[in-house]
């Protein structure tokens, strides 16, 4: 049954454009409800929110004291814990199994905006849900491991919030629906151009720009476009796979909506900076010995402003050697990897992809370069055993490059400037431990207890360095996703610290 604004908006449009999807839909809802309501006790829990005045833990779970004296009550709250738990709380007596209409009933600051993408995250997620499931065994394509997670962010109350996006355009542009994506073209004169623009998206002295559709209807209308390559999203929505542009290619779009946190549009100043930004890190990752691939930026181009840009980027399933039988699989796929195996060999492998993963970030923030490496950013070349052997880092938007350590290393700066360089060591490290962990390593595990063990037999015996004690001894720090959904403007990261499961 439909109950809010954003769930009957969404049964409309379906059973306007597919009507066989409704009843799936509708069934999906509750299960929706609970996973964005665990998401959303989560942060109530652990994040600091400043109309919660105390926590206090009792024999039935948690009761949150509010500034204005009202209580409300819940389960236990596994900040690591990748199902949804939670099916209902109490507010004062009141009991609330949605997520968008407890937080109108809390109203608070920021509420009632939230409560709107939360809506929005409840019916897209029941409408992800509706998508097929895959055949058993291993994909036939690799972009088809993207396309395997239905849920999104394991962790933000907004996993699935897509607004501005009808039922018709999600199911047409989202991954998880499969579809094949037909891309358009604006051809632009004067533009701002980095690297090689591929000649076969040129017309005389115009670069052609590759555009989203969902873009050109919605903030492009009245640019004239052409029909571009069709193509494949991956988990990001706006990156795709493209294979008619060169050999193995993602286009990386413009789509300015907010998706989970951000708008994702595409600033000047990372087309200015990619490919230098790439090239540098290209460098410094060759220092590892060939633990970690990067998926360099080919060319990127830009009409000026960050709603028409576009980056090309080299794919990075080309660093799996198909002979050996090794695939590229998005760090975020690894759970659906190893489902066919038990516990134990689960364990075993999840282990020692943390060993690897914390190896590499590790020595690559002690050379100058902190990855953001969450489990859409970070993937992993395994074999046919399902065992992680090198990793590949795509989308450096969002690194930081300290060029004191570099200098340490007697290792040339980037030709770059502005936010990307960072040489406060407690922001590097709360940059490299809180995405690497809150991203890739706890949705891994699934649960606190799973985590601690992996992350315990990961790092016992390395040196301990201040990162590796704050992975073993330290609260880990994690981005406060509730907080910056609640703070006005909502565009800075915010950060909260939750208990380390380490034993």
């Amino acid at each position: 049954m439909c109950r809010t604004t954003a769930e009957r908006a969404l049964a409309a449009e379906l059973e306007a454009v597919r009507p066989a999807l409704v009843p799936a839909y509708t069934a999906a809802l509750p299960g929706a409800r609970a996973a964005v309501l665990t998401r959303l006790w989560r942060g109530f829990v652990h994040e600091p929110l400043p109309w919660i005045a105390a926590r206090t833990a009792d024999r039935e779970g948690l009761t949150l004291r509010l500034a204005d004296g009202r209580r409300l009550h819940g389960p236990p709250s596994d900040p690591w814990a990748t199902s949804a738990s939670v099916t209902g709380l109490d507010l004062d007596g009141s009991p609330y199994d949605h997520p968008a209409e407890l937080l109108a009933a809390l109203g608070v600051p920021g509420g009632g905006r939230f409560a709107a993408e939360l809506d929005h995250s409840v019916a897209s997620l029941a409408l992800s849900r509706t998508a097929p499931p895959w055949p058993v065994g291993p994909p036939q394509h690799p972009w088809e491991w993207e396309q395997r997670a239905t849920d999104g962010h394991p962790y933000h109350p907004n996993c699935r919030s897509r607004p501005g996006f009808s039922a018709a355009e999600q199911l047409a542009y989202a991954p998880e629906h499969r579809p094949v994506v037909g891309l358009r073209l604006a051809a632009v004169e004067g533009t701002a151009v980095a690297g090689a623009w591929p000649r076969g998206l040129r017309d005389g002295g115009a670069l052609l720009i590759p555009v989203h559709p969902w873009q050109a209807e919605h903030v492009l209308p009245d640019r004239p476009l052409r029909d571009g390559p069709s193509a494949h999203p991956l988990l990001s929505l706006r990156t795709l796979d493209v294979p008619g542009v060169g050999r193995g290619v993602h286009i990386k779009t413009a789509v300015s909506a907010q998706l989970t946190s951000a708008v994702r549009d595409i600033s000047a100043y990372s087309v200015t900076h990619a490919l230098a930004t790439s090239d540098f890190v290209a460098r410094v990752a060759d220092r590892l010995g060939g633990r970690l691939h990067i998926a360099r930026t080919l060319a990127a181009a830009g009409a000026g402003t960050p709603d028409l840009a576009a980056m090309l980027r080299e794919s990075p399933y080309a660093y799996a050697d198909a002979a050996a039988g090794e695939q590229v699989v998005p760090v975020a796929a690894l759970p659906a990897l190893l489902a066919p195996y038990g516990p134990q060999e689960r364990f075993s492998r999840c282990v020692e992809f943390a060993r690897l993963a914390i190896g590499v970030c590790l020595d690559l923030l002690d050379l100058g370069v902190a990855l953001e490496a969450h489990g859409q950013n970070l993937l992993a070349v395994v074999g046919p055993d399902g065992r992680a052997r090198r990793l590949v880092y795509r989308d450096l938007a969002d690194i930081r490059v300290s060029p004191a350590r570099l200098a340490r290393h007697r290792v040339p700066p980037p030709d770059v400037t502005g936010r990307l360089l960072n040489d406060d060591p407690a922001a590097l490290r709360r940059q490299v431990v809180g995405c690497l962990v809150t991203g890739a390593l706890g949705p891994a595990a699934g649960d606190a207890a799973t985590l601690g063990a992996v992350l315990d037999a990961a790092t016992r015996d390395l040196p301990l360095t201040p990162e590796v004690r704050a992975l073993r001894t330290e609260p880990l720090p994690a981005k406060a996703l509730t907080l910056m959904r609640l703070e006005a403007g909502g565009g800075a990261a915010l950060w909260t610290r939750l208990p380390n499961p380490v034993p």
